[in-house]
């Protein structure tokens, strides 16, 4: 599923992976690489297999890792409200 940021979240890239602030409730999130990696896959429009799949290649897991890592970082996000 694509995702798109709530309303009120930021971002900031550095050089550790990305930052997203909440700018409502002033709490942020860091992610880092492999988070940064998912999140852009699911902004630019792909969707949790394909986000998985870009982890695979881009670094040492395997899909099934991939897939429940993947999962497991979209429901956060979520539940956080930092996307929709």
């Amino acid at each position: 599923m694509a995702l798109r940021l709530a309303a009120g979240i930021s971002t900031a890239h550095t050089d550790y992976g990305t930052v997203l602030l909440n700018q409502r409730s002033g709490e942020y999130w860091e992610l880092n690489p492999t988070g940064t990696l998912v999140l852009r896959t699911l902004l630019e429009g792909g969707d949790e297999a394909d986000a998985a799949q870009a982890v695979v290649a881009a670094f040492d897991t395997n899909l099934t890792q991939a897939t429940r890592d993947v999962g497991e970082l979209t429901a956060q996000l979520h539940s956080s409200g930092l996307v929709l």
